[in-house]
């Protein structure tokens, strides 16, 4: 993915999530600061808002724990609320930024079932649809062993690195009841549309 998005000139910054987020989501009306602010005490406030916020696209990679996303991402999704909650000061700028990205996800594990990424999928596109954002793709590669993704017949590496060239710039449509409709989805070359 990494490589994809570097290829085309796209700024890349990656997270492990592990290294800013130490704890879960607790009941914030018992732990929140006088002050309205999260006092769980790790990283998670400066990624969220010095990385995550500003970020155009943002591409979630896990690998799939009991057919759903990691702990960790899980945590990251979790944790927001304590700074997008009505009972946050800063919830409206947070709602703002939070709004109208990019989003992907990349997804590992050892079962070719394709049901087995359906309840993140799902989960992604609900959040993505909250935030008002384009999910623009899913890519889930099979190994169990480290590495072995890499042999996977699907070719995952390169549908990865595909995600993060296209991550800005892929076509994305989710229609709703108000939605303008074009005639066509994919035009020619000639700009005319297809017939």
């Amino acid at each position: 993915m990494r490589r994809g998005a570097e290829a085309v000139g796209t700024d890349v910054a990656l997270r492990f999530l592990d290294d800013h987020i130490s704890g879960f989501l607790r009941d914030c009306r018992t732990c929140r600061g006088p002050d309205g602010a999260c006092t769980i005490a790790d990283g998670y406030r400066a990624l969220f808002f010095e990385e995550f916020l500003p970020a155009r696209a943002v591409v979630f990679c896990s690998p799939i724990y009991w057919y759903g996303l990691s702990a960790q991402t899980k945590a990251f999704f979790d944790r927001r609320l304590c700074h997008d909650a009505a009972s946050n000061p800063s919830s409206e700028r947070v709602l703002r930024a939070m709004s109208g990205k990019r989003l992907g996800v990349v997804l590992a594990s050892e079962e070719t079932y394709p049901g087995a990424a359906l309840g993140i999928v799902h989960q992604m596109q609900e959040f993505s649809r909250y935030t008002h954002s384009d999910f623009v793709g899913v890519v889930r590669g099979v190994g169990n062993s480290r590495g072995e993704v890499r042999n996977d017949p699907d070719d995952s590496i390169r549908q990865a690195e595909r995600l993060g060239a296209e991550i800005l710039d892929r076509a994305y449509s989710d229609y709703r009841l108000d939605t303008k409709r074009a005639p066509v989805v994919w035009q020619e070359a000639s700009g005319t549309g297809v017939t």
